[in-house]
This record gives structure tokens, sequence and C-alpha cells, in this order.
């Protein structure tokens, strides 16, 4: 098994030759321009993100699958990071409903792999990258049970709509025993002012998919009309 170094320990190391930087900075131009062409015909998309080490059998797998399945069924995209685990099963959940369904995967020496469930599949070299596709195309972005890799997602996500650079996106917590002490110590930065109350009415903590996709539904169909894609192949992209 070829293991493959992390990439972070090179370009966090401070300053480089302006050759490197320059060639650093044409990769990930390059990443951006791949993964815009890859995605730009996807259609409308729902971002499932959390763990890549839940089992077949656990409970969150079965829940993710049905979160794929119905998010099929309102006609949207299912998009994940493409691994395995909670990625598999709601990639799963779409494709096996007749839905679409995406993967943005990333480069690991461990864990990562494409999931068999994935119609459109782009491997990222760099997590920022990886990240602003799963949030570009997407309308709503649930966060099931996961680890570190999870909890940036979610508080990245989560960052961009108390900034507004992103608005009226509903974000739901999939776990109320896994995600209930995260609440409290959200309620606890409230009280202390240190974010808006109002920054966590788009923020959902939920056991129930239905009312789950129920919010999601609310809120795009409150603030969003959802248009198809012209057909303008101006980096080529294959539909």
């Amino acid at each position: 098994m070829r293991i493959i170094p992390p990439k972070e320990h090179v370009y966090l190391e401070g300053p480089k030759s302006r050759t490197y930087e320059l060639g650093f900075a044409w990769k990930v131009f390059r990443q951006l321009i791949k993964g815009f062409r890859t995605l730009h015909f996807v259609g409308p998309c729902i971002t499932v993100f959390g763990s890549a080490r839940f089992k077949e059998n656990s409970f969150y797998y079965g829940k993710a699958r049905e979160f794929g399945k119905k998010i099929a069924d309102m006609g949207f995209t299912t998009m994940t990071g493409g691994g395995p685990g909670i990625m598999e099963a709601a990639n799963r959940g779409a494709f096996e409903s007749g839905g679409t369904s995406v993967g943005c995967n990333i480069r690991l020496p461990f864990e990562q792999k494409a999931n068999p469930y994935v119609q459109t599949s782009i491997t990222f070299e760099h997590f920022f990258v990886r990240k602003t596709m799963l949030v570009k195309y997407s309308y709503a972005f649930v966060i099931m049970p996961g680890g570190f890799g999870t909890m940036d997602e979610f508080f990245e996500t989560i960052t961009l709509v108390q900034t507004k650079i992103i608005s009226q996106f509903p974000v739901i917590l999939f776990g109320n025993d896994y995600y209930k002490d995260l609440m409290e110590t959200i309620q606890v930065m409230a009280k202390q002012g240190t974010i808006a109350t109002e920054d966590m009415k788009l923020v959902l903590l939920t056991d129930d998919v239905d009312e789950a996709m129920n919010h999601i539904r609310t809120y795009i169909t409150s603030n969003y009309k959802v248009r198809p894609r012209e057909p303008r192949w101006w980096l080529f992209e294959k539909r």
C-alpha cells in the first residue's frame, strides 16, 4: 500500500520561494476549475456530512441512507465527501432510489476511499478546496454524527451563515444524544454574547428524518426558486 504524505507539512512551514508559491497557487486554481467543470450540471444539492467510520449495521448509517432517499424524493442531488461510512450511506440511499449521487473525495493516506454509490466523483488534494465545493452547490446541510472533520465542516458552514456569506440555508444536526452537549455549549456562547441567538435559528437538532426534511423544505420553498442550469459549456463541462 502506497503511503501518501500529508501536504500540510509543506505549505504550513512558512514562506517558500516565489516559484514554489506560484506553483502552489496554480495547483489550487486547477483544482477549483476541475471542481467547477465536474459539478456545474449536478443540479441543486443537499450536502450530508458525517463520519467515515460508521459501519453498515450502525443506526446512523441507516439514517444517513434514509436521508439520501428522502433527498432524492425531493428532487435534489445528494452530495457528500464521497467516502465510506455516513457518506456512503447517504450516497447509497440516493443511488438506490434513482436519485443523483455526488461525491467530493479527498486524497488521504488512510480511511478515505471513494464509495461505489457515487455517479459523479471528484478527488481533491486540499480540504479547503473540497469544502468550497461541498458548500457552493448546496441549498441545505445535514450534519450527522462525526469527528474532527465533521465538526470542521459544521462550524465553517455556521460561520458562513453567521457572517451572511450564505443566507437562509438550513442546517440539520442529526442525533439528539450525540449533539446535546455541543448544543448546550453553543447556548452558553449565546448567553455570553459571543454569538447572536438568531444565528442558531436555522439549526435544527433532531432525531427525526421527516422533521429534518420538512425543515429543509420550508426554508428552500420560502426563500429560493431552484432553476435548471442552462447548457453553457464555457469550461467544456460535461452533463
